[in-house]
């Protein structure tokens, strides 16, 4: 489990392809020593077990499924990513619950600079801007931000310049593809209110089945 609150900008130094799969290595400002085998980090939303740390630079085993639902396809050597080690039990909470699990890809659509902030407009694929409620939560890029409007199948939200300036997003443009993670609230409330949206409502056998009674 996340916040979304960025700790580091890391550096891809490798990404060997074997098949559909991928080993990841990634230089970090994070404090290596602390890390260890096994960890999980998120490494653009996306949360990754560290298989190998050597010096500054961590190694991850990236799945066919993460390379197909993520942004990694395009993922290249020297690419910027953002990374957050696994949130311990007595954090703070400064940005919301973050999975790691990324919904889909999202594309930036426009940009705009308002009184030194940076208002970013994104789609998404049809049927993922259910999950986004105006101020809500999302992440972009493993980034916490709160959701300006939603609109069809886009939204929008405003970063701050210490946002801008300490994450990826300062070097995303119009057309470039992200990771989105939506609130894991809506997903489960939707999966609860599924037989009522059915037609069938909640009988006994489906409530013992989800473990209400």
């Amino acid at each position: 489990m996340f916040t979304g609150l960025i700790e580091d900008m890391g550096t891809v130094t490798s990404f060997r392809r074997s098949h559909t799969a991928a080993v990841l290595g990634i230089s970090t400002a994070l404090p290596v020593l602390e890390i260890a085998l096994g960890d999980s980090v998120a490494v653009n939303g996306i949360c990754l077990t560290v298989t190998a740390i050597s010096n500054t630079v961590l190694t991850f085993d990236v799945s066919p499924e993460t390379i197909s639902k993520s942004t990694f396809a395009s993922l290249r050597t020297g690419d910027r990513v953002n990374l957050e080690r696994a949130l311990r039990l007595g954090d703070r909470l400064g940005g919301h619950l973050v999975t790691g699990h990324v919904d889909c890809c999202g594309m930036l659509s426009k940009t705009e600079h308002v009184a030194g902030y940076h208002i970013l407009t994104f789609t998404l694929p049809a049927g993922f801007s259910r999950y986004l409620v105006q101020k809500g939560s999302v992440a972009i890029d493993g980034i916490s931000l709160t959701v300006n409007e939603v609109s069809g199948e886009g939204f929008t939200v405003t970063i701050i310049p210490h946002s801008f300036d300490k994450t990826t997003l300062a070097h995303l443009e119009p057309g470039v593809r992200v990771n989105i993670e939506t609130d894991i609230l809506g997903k489960y409330i939707e999966r609860l209110a599924q037989p009522w949206r059915d037609g069938i409502g909640l009988s006994m056998q489906t409530l013992a089945e989800n473990g209400f009674v």
